[in-house]
């Protein structure tokens, strides 16, 4: 989190990159504890194949899943939304074909909805895994604004 966030998750860590590498090398482990032929090489390039596979999909979930709360905006992957549109956080039904911020069609998979009233009366949908702690740092903010 920096300075001016109030609650932010990642979409996920780049150490997700060493995921590769790290099967790599334990695959040549595997090898020489085996006492059969060895594939250095082959590994290396396992190793690098699969981190360069798993950069997009890291890319793309710090992008997209990423969500901020700062004193200003709460983010919501490439969408953001300032806080003074929020007027009502605590007992918002979800109304059908509420809009799903962050740019999706839903909620993205693993993530709890929480239902936003805006000031022009409509619902839109937040997200978040931890949906208590990004409705406590809202309320925090619109509370010290």
């Amino acid at each position: 989190m920096s300075d001016g966030d109030r609650y932010s998750e990642q979409g996920v860590s780049w150490l997700a990159l060493i995921w590769g590498p790290v099967f790599a090398i334990v695959g040549y482990l595997t090898e020489l504890i085996g006492g059969g032929p060895r594939h250095g090489l082959t590994w290396i390039g396992v190793g690098l194949g699969l981190a360069l596979i798993t950069l997009p999909w890291a890319y793309a979930r710090r992008r997209y899943l990423t969500v901020r709360v700062t004193r200003l905006e709460l983010w919501q992957g490439r969408e953001s939304l300032p806080i003074g549109q929020i007027k009502e956080l605590d007992d918002v039904g979800t109304p059908v074909g509420a809009r799903v911020l962050g740019g999706g069609w839903t909620v993205p998979r693993k993530y709890d909805e929480l239902p936003i009233r805006l000031d022009d009366g409509t619902v839109v949908l937040a997200w978040a895994k931890d949906v208590e702690a990004l409705r406590d740092a809202l309320n925090e903010v619109r509370g010290s604004s």
